[in-house]
């Protein structure tokens, strides 16, 4: 583990730090591993100042998470510390008694995980959410907190399933902010997000921190994002790195699809509306969308602008209200339980969240044999060797099939959604900011691999990314939605060029 840091304190810094105010939290020769397996975080020392900002950086699976969660005294299943302690506000977080524990967490300090969503009660409108925690449940102060994290305040009427993924991460960071914590733990905070509300997060994270004296501490792969917010930068040293998709001596090989004339998944007249208690919210306006065979469509847009809602209706998984779906010239069943066997195999969706598509309960290695036995893509007898040629060609080792979602980090979850998507061989691949997790390595190998698979075997691509390097790299056009309408694809060359992002 390596530190820098930023510059150097100022005399208010001194006044908020003195001798008889011991730091939030320190950490002393912390290691954690998993029961009689790997290691999960190499010994790491750390310590927190009040009104500072810490950045975890680090490749994936280097600990990040696992430091953030150490903190308030959580371990992933089977997790245990073989060596060090956890101090926050003077206590020793492992030795605490389970009330003292809830207490600590309740009151002084928050965490928002890699995948907020999974967090947010489905049946609660935003606003219930944010007033059943804060130290002030008046209708006001919720309203205040979602303007605060940038929230239209339309959007307090709907739950969290009518919400983008950028919005519940927003959601989950105003619920957290309405505790009034002493220290703020979040995990890939701008993941999911535009530049714009980045930046406006951002802002907003230094604010807490300098107007509140609010210690926070962030685990970010966005190197903008560090520089510009954090005042310590605290690297994580990462495990020994697996075979690279492009480096692997036995590679994934697609069958190459035969492509109709005028073929490929198209989509014309798409409207999708969520209506909650008489509060409706359009998240697609009468879109058109075509993705030829063979191609790479990338979508752009801002948080909330109905990106996901569009590969879900092209996956099957959210019923349009009006338009119609066609796949090859053929009409395409809007309801994935509807489709045929063959139409469920050859279009696959990557979701945002990786925990939507990886069993809780099913070894990582479960999780991608199903499909390879559901639609019989290979013997039975050769799943566990396809099930390991899959796992390397998303950069992680065979290893990893004996683990369960919990045991692995949020990139390394994303990398095995992936493997678990081409596992049934499709000709059309939907893939939702599955690289918002991922290092700059490991996000280069995977789409190396897709690219290749493109290439190779025909693969179609639609990509939705806030990382507009990614689409001008890895599309040949890019549509932009905003507000639920889908504008004309541009080539992706000319992105930064005056086209929004």
């Amino acid at each position: 583990m390596t530190t820098t840091g930023h510059p150097a304190p100022t005399p208010q810094d001194a006044a908020m730090a003195t001798p008889d105010t011991p730091p939030p939290v320190t950490v002393t020769h912390l290691e954690i591993s998993l029961s009689e397996g790997p290691t999960l975080l190499s010994t790491t020392h750390l310590t927190l100042e009040a009104g500072k900002i810490a950045a975890l950086t680090g490749p994936s699976g280097s600990g990040k998470t696992t430091l953030l969660r150490a903190l308030i005294g959580d371990l992933p299943q089977g997790g245990e510390v073989t060596s060090g302690r956890v101090e926050v506000f003077d206590q020793d977080v492992f030795a605490l008694a389970p009330e003292a524990l809830r207490a600590l967490r309740r009151n002084r300090i928050a965490y928002v995980g890699q995948d907020p969503g999974s967090a947010l009660n489905p049946r609660m409108t935003a606003a219930r959410l944010i007033a059943e925690v804060a130290a002030d449940p008046a209708p006001k102060a919720a309203a205040a907190l979602m303007a605060q994290c940038h929230l239209d305040e339309a959007l307090a009427h709907h739950r969290p399933g009518a919400l983008s993924g950028g919005q519940q991460r927003r959601l989950a960071l105003a619920r957290a902010l309405a505790r009034e914590p002493d220290v703020l733990l979040l995990d890939e905070p701008t993941a999911g997000l535009d530049g714009a509300l980045r930046d406006e997060i951002t802002d907003l994270l230094r604010r807490l921190a300098g107007d509140r004296g609010l210690t926070i501490v962030l685990a970010c792969h966005d190197p903008h994002v560090v520089e510009t917010c954090a005042d310590t930068v605290i690297t994580l040293s990462g495990p020994a790195p697996a075979g690279r998709p492009d480096q692997s001596p036995a590679r994934l090989r697609l069958p190459t699809p035969q492509a109709a004339p005028g073929g490929g998944l198209r989509a014309h007249g798409l409207q999708v509306a969520f209506t909650h208690k008489g509060h409706t919210h359009e998240a697609l306006k009468d879109a058109d969308f075509h993705a030829r065979p063979g191609t790479s469509t990338g979508i752009i847009g801002p948080s909330g602008s109905g990106k996901t809602t569009l590969l879900r209706v092209l996956a099957g998984l959210q019923t349009p209200g009006a338009g119609t779906l066609t796949w090859n010239g053929k009409a395409l069943p809007p309801a994935a339980r509807k489709r045929t066997r063959d139409h469920q195999r050859r279009i696959q969706l990557v979701p945002q969240n990786p925990l939507g598509a990886l069993n809780p309960a099913r070894t990582v290695g479960a999780s991608i044999a199903r499909p390879l036995q559901l639609h019989r893509v290979v013997a039975k007898a050769d799943v566990p060797d396809r099930v390991r040629l899959l796992l390397n060609d998303v950069g992680l080792p065979g290893e990893f099939a004996r683990r369960y979602p919990h045991e692995l980090s949020g990139g390394q979850r994303q990398r095995a959604s992936i493997a678990r998507a081409l596992a049934t061989e499709p000709e059309l691949l939907l893939c939702d900011e599955v690289t918002s997790a991922l290092d700059p390595a490991t996000t280069d190998s995977v789409m190396a691999l897709l690219t290749r698979l493109r290439t190779e075997n025909g693969l179609t691509l639609v990509l939705v990314s806030h990382e507009l390097d990614v689409i001008a790299a890895h599309s040949d056009t890019a549509h932009h939605i905003d507000s639920g309408h889908m504008h004309a694809a541009v080539p992706s060359s000319s992105l930064g060029l005056g086209v929004p992002a």
